[in-house]
């Protein structure tokens, strides 16, 4: 079995270098080891699949942070494991995730992507991909959820069966390109003859053309439709994660084959917690006397509550760890935690008997701090005191 190369040498970056330095170095490559500077040429080619899939890893942050620190086995389970599987697959998938055009598009001009597509002498034109929102709360991604989609597609004609024609009989070969999909213009020059290739105009690339079209679907193979779609959603997911279903995008014209849909993930802002990767932090407001005299509080986590005690002394910003009640991770085993900040509420205005209460208290030395044997600490010993305090609160 070959080992894979690592990502960052692949791109010749390093793992400090800016998305900016990494797009760079990734267009000198693509440029390098293009097909269609590179005809017939399978080394360049399979160099050309490993820089995008290099590029696609590094350039999306959570991928980029999973693979720096696991390598190549945090890619398990995100659809990089295999790497790309063929040239078409790496156009179609920047074209889809980069929006619009691809960055292909950019480097070579437009249409550069295309020219593989392998759509001359093949039936229809491939569909489009289609991409949907779906907002997803806390609770459901701390364990996984199965949502169900309704997505607005084009779907093949049921009456012609994708193919536009009225009748199996109603398409005819191509009398422009003669059913190659393609024209050639020959010109001669004094530097020699030249060959230009360009898609027929006249059947699209499908060298056939229709002779009688469908009433139902005028000729398009396809029609509108709300297809009703069920998709897993694995625990451990975040805003900005995508989930790609193969072949659920719209059906292509005249029988061509059906593109992708892109779920996006939404993640819907929680009422009570903030979440920090796989760990969620809640704020718990506690009185006075609470904190002197100790108590237990009543705590909310995902999908219930619990009871936490406070210990008497407990000090203002103390972090309380709550062991495996956060998010579960993505794609692997445990799950994060709570982390419960104390936090003391002080009231604005009292009361006199409170203020009464509060003035004889003042007399105690027990209610007064106490203070350092020299009266003063350096800044680096309070720097010290603190991580030390930080050390304790999660033991």
């Amino acid at each position: 079995m070959s080992t894979k190369r690592d990502y960052y040498e692949i791109l010749g970056v390093t793992k400090t270098s800016t998305e900016i330095e990494i797009k760079t170095s990734y267009r000198k490559l693509a440029m390098k080891y293009h097909p269609d500077r590179n005809p017939g040429d399978a080394e360049a080619e399979e160099k050309f699949k490993e820089a995008a899939e290099a590029y696609e890893v590094l350039m999306d942050p959570n991928k980029r942070a999973r693979y720096d620190q696991f390598g190549h086995a945090g890619m398990r389970g995100t659809g990089f494991e295999q790497g790309f599987g063929n040239v078409n697959d790496i156009f179609t998938h920047f074209s889809d995730i980069f929006g619009g055009g691809s960055i292909f598009d950019e480097i070579f001009g437009a249409g550069g992507s295309r020219r593989h597509s392998g759509r001359h002498k093949q039936p229809g034109i491939q569909g489009n991909d289609l991409k949907i929102n779906l907002r997803l709360s806390l609770e459901e991604i701390a364990v996984g959820v199965e949502k169900t989609l309704k997505v607005k597609r084009h779907e093949k004609c049921k009456h012609c069966h994708g193919s536009g024609a009225k009748s199996e009989s109603g398409t005819t070969e191509c009398a422009t390109c003669h059913g190659s999909g393609e024209v050639r213009t020959v010109s001669r020059s004094m530097f020699g003859q030249f060959v230009n290739v360009q898609v027929c105009p006249t059947c699209g690339g499908e060298g056939r053309v229709i002779k009688e079209k469908c009433h139902h679907c005028s000729g398009d193979g396809r029609e509108r439709h709300e297809a009703t779609l069920k998709v897993n959603i694995p625990a451990g997911v975040s805003s900005g994660n995508y989930i790609t279903l193969r072949g659920e995008g719209d059906a292509g014209i005249r029988g061509g084959g059906s593109g992708d849909l892109i779920v996006l993930i939404d993640e819907i802002e929680h009422k009570h917690f903030i979440r920090e990767q796989d760990d969620i932090i809640y704020d718990l407001t506690v009185s006075i006397t609470d904190v002197v005299l100790g108590t237990e509080a009543e705590v909310p986590i995902l999908g219930g509550s619990v009871i936490l005690k406070i210990d008497a002394g407990t000090q203002p910003g103390k972090i309380l760890r709550l062991r495996d009640k956060g998010i579960k991770h993505l794609n692997h085993s445990g799950k994060g935690d709570q982390l419960v900040y104390v936090n003391v509420y002080i009231p604005g205005k009292i009361g006199s008997k409170e203020k009464e209460l509060f003035k004889e208290l003042a007399k105690s030395e027990a209610i007064k701090p106490k203070k350092n044997a020299d009266g003063k600490k350096s800044a680096e010993s309070r720097q010290k005191g603190f991580f030390s305090k930080m050390k304790d609160s999660f033991s």
